[in-house]
């Protein structure tokens, strides 16, 4: 008699309904973050994403930023569903580094989408009004690879624990009726993101070795020694450690800020 594995039993079990999705969880986040192990935290990501595929095929798709969280949870998706897809968003702004791991990561992986928007903005828009400037050239860009790509679900390397504006998300989101965000890193420490990587030797761009904790455009974006890991972004503005609008404004066509 052929032995099924683990996973495979629990898949079982949960297309007879044995358990519930994790699809459908409320866990306490805060507490989970403490509470699982790094094993049990990778389980609880592939399990997210293998479901989330179940419910929405290739209408789910997979947002690679080109930084550490973003390569592990490309690498934990492609292990879980071979066949995903992705998109990257770029900006004149991007640092060279980046550039060229971007070029070796589409390379490696061609069902990797590249979007940019290349419309004229001020001049050092993003001293002036970075709001603006990241609307504009990661915003725009987002909401048309969800719409080109057909997207329902798009899954984010998002971790609670990177700054103070993360600290209240799920793992399963609905910020924009009918889109759903998932965020399989949710519950990772930047340790054990790390240790993921190096666990399974992921490609990671390589200006991490220069210092930076987290990664954006090259003017906006510094290596500090303050705890928090995002306090390097947007420094000495009112974004400062903030967010670039993906995760907080509508990201649906047609649908006002």
């Amino acid at each position: 008699m052929q032995t099924m594995r683990v996973a495979e039993l629990d898949r079982e079990k949960f297309k007879k309904g044995g358990w519930m999705s994790l699809l459908d969880n409320n866990d306490d986040v805060k507490e989970l973050v403490e509470k699982l192990n790094f094993k049990e935290k990778v389980e609880r990501s592939m399990r997210l994403i293998e479901e989330a595929y179940e419910r929405y095929g290739q209408r789910m798709v997979v947002a690679n930023s080109l930084g550490k969280d973003s390569m592990a949870v490309w690498d934990l998706a492609k292990r879980a569903v071979p066949k995903i897809r992705g998109f990257i968003v770029t900006t004149r702004y991007k640092p060279q580094g980046t550039k060229e791991f971007m070029r070796k990561v589409v390379e490696r992986y061609p069902e990797i989408k590249v979007y940019a928007n290349d419309a004229e903005i001020p001049e050092r828009l993003y001293e002036t009004d970075p709001d603006e400037c990241c609307r504009i050239l990661k915003v725009e860009p987002v909401r048309w690879a969800i719409d080109e790509m057909g997207v329902d679900c798009w899954v984010t390397g998002l971790r609670s624990t990177e700054g103070r504006t993360r600290t209240d998300y799920k793992e399963v989101e609905e910020r924009d009726k009918g889109l759903i965000k998932l965020n399989p890193l949710l519950l990772w420490k930047e340790r054990e993101v790390w240790q993921y990587l190096a666990l399974y030797q992921v490609p990671v761009n390589p200006l991490y070795k220069e210092g930076y904790r987290s990664l954006g455009c090259d003017p906006c974006t510094r290596i500090t020694n303050e705890e928090a890991e995002r306090a390097g972004r947007w420094l000495n503005t009112s974004k400062c450690g903030g967010e670039c609008g993906i995760h907080t404004r509508p990201l649906r066509a047609g649908v006002a800020d």
